[in-house]
């Protein structure tokens, strides 16, 4: 699981950097290491693959890591169930980069990170140069998307042990101002806050990251300021991307973030930001839950991407028009101790329904769109119906994990109106729940820019939700 089967899959198919006859050297495509955010998954990484891939870059050399427990603790310095530390995530991230390098031949890899993988990233290559200097540093390029560099606040005395306080420990000794050799300087002084020996680049927003905003709004502070800037991401001796409109996610997932990240990679642009279409589609991934209750209230029920052994998973095509299945489950299996779903050899662009259950997990249908290209990156992330939801004749959650949504700048439909809870302005939430009081299997679309999703209801006293997860 630990690099959700990077290491053990090696592509069958050659791929060809453009206007190259022969397989391409490592320098020319080196290996690259996605890191992803606070509370997220690999599997958000699928469609920049799918992207790199499409302009020739050979598979086995796109890797995800999976981070076991994704979400940073509310206090860095004090261990929290189900959360981890900036020091246990640096490590994980230390034991794959070995793999990588070990199972490619490298001598470096390309960093990308979204978010809170950016702060690992950072964390790392610094902690690398000042045990070894630049010679040690086992990496070329870092390259980070929406990463809080100078904190998500920066407020002397509020939450200032969390790891997004841009005046916490943390944030500071990263930011500490250097000079191009690395030396350190006093502090005030003007200097760099890039690690000398990685050519950095950062991309952000011009205004419109939730998580790089001067009102509080998004930490639960609205009209108080945060003392961070729309430029929070941005750091002294990088390459500084600003992208107009995208939001937190998009800074890494979106098009344009591929482009910007591609270009800065190999020093020429993009063939193209679609993505081809491949004849023969493999898919795997997998099927992951929610931690125990804790005795600790704060600590709830946690994300993590641990694997669910023993879960049951049916997979169904389905109409794309209505939703309804065509016919008996094209896979099925029982999840074994790794937490693997697959391998499904599925018809390129048909949407499927893949169903899972475990104890203590209501059944849940996940819709998608069809799959133009193989992934092991197709993460099945099993659902709790919350005490609130019981009294519902179906529950339908309509989810997208590479962005979010804004009705300003998006054309977004849940059953034929705005999906519920999603702001008037600004891209602040993922995800929209409906509840339905009527009970009946019917047909639910879901449209998101021009991606049209539809999958059927499914009455929620039998236990059952529903999941429109959006693909861009």
């Amino acid at each position: 699981m630990m690099l959700h089967r990077r290491l053990l899959l090696i592509a069958a198919a050659a791929f060809v950097l453009t206007a190259c006859a022969n397989r391409p050297s490592l320098e020319q495509a080196p290996p690259i290491v996605f890191v992803h955010g606070n509370g997220d998954t690999a599997a958000l990484w699928q469609t920049t693959s799918w992207r790199f891939e499409s302009n020739g870059w050979p598979r086995e050399r796109l890797y995800a890591i999976n981070l076991p427990y994704p979400l940073a603790r509310d206090d860095d310095s004090k261990p929290q169930l189900g959360r981890t530390s900036t020091a246990e995530h640096m490590a994980y991230l230390g034991r794959e980069i070995d793999k990588v390098l070990q199972a490619t031949g490298a001598r470096q890899v390309v960093l990308m990170g979204n978010s809170r993988g950016g702060n690992a990233i950072r964390n790392y290559i610094e902690t690398e140069f000042r045990r070894g200097g630049v010679e040690s540093l086992k990496v070329s390029h870092a390259i980070l998307g929406g990463t809080p560099n100078h904190g998500v606040w920066a407020i002397k005395g509020f939450r200032e042990g969390n790891e997004f306080s841009g005046t916490g420990p943390f944030l500071t000794a990263l930011n500490a101002p250097r000079n191009a050799k690395g030396e350190f300087l006093p502090a005030g002084s003007e200097g760099l806050e890039v690690t000398p020996g990685v050519k950095w680049l950062t991309i952000r927003s011009d205004s419109n990251d939730k998580f790089a905003q001067p009102d509080g709004l998004w930490i639960g502070a609205k009209g108080k300021p945060t003392y961070v800037s729309f430029a929070g991401p941005e750091l002294k001796g990088a390459t500084n991307v600003v992208i107009p409109r995208i939001d937190h996610r998009e800074t890494s997932f979106s098009p344009a973030a591929f482009e910007a990240s591609y270009r800065f990679i190999t020093g020429k642009p993009a063939a193209t930001t679609d993505i081809s279409r491949e004849a023969t589609v493999r898919l795997d991934g997998t099927v992951t839950g929610l931690g125990v209750q804790s005795a600790d209230p704060a600590s709830g029920n946690f994300r993590n991407n641990l694997p669910m052994p023993g879960a049951e998973l049916q997979v169904f095509a389905i109409d794309a028009t209505s939703g309804q299945r065509i016919g008996a489950p094209v896979h099925q299996r029982k999840v074994g101790s790794n937490g693997l779903w697959g391998p499904f050899m599925a018809k390129p662009d048909t949407p499927y329904e893949f169903v899972v259950s475990a104890p203590g997990y209501a059944t849940t249908h996940i819709y998608r769109s069809g799959f133009p290209r193989s992934s092991d990156l197709v993460q099945l992330q099993l659902e709790r119906m919350a005490d609130a939801d019981l009294d519902a004749g179906a529950l339908v959650t309509l989810t997208r994990p590479r962005g979010y949504f804004d009705r300003e700048r998006d054309t977004i439909r849940l059953d034929g109106q705005l999906p519920p809870g999603v702001p008037a302005s600004g891209a602040g939430v993922a995800s929209s729940k409906l509840k339905l009081t009527k009970p009946e299997l019917r047909t639910i679309t879901a449209e998101f820019n021009g991606e049209r999703l539809s999958g059927q209801t499914w009455p929620a006293a039998g236990k059952h939700v529903v999941v429109l997860e959006i693909t861009q």
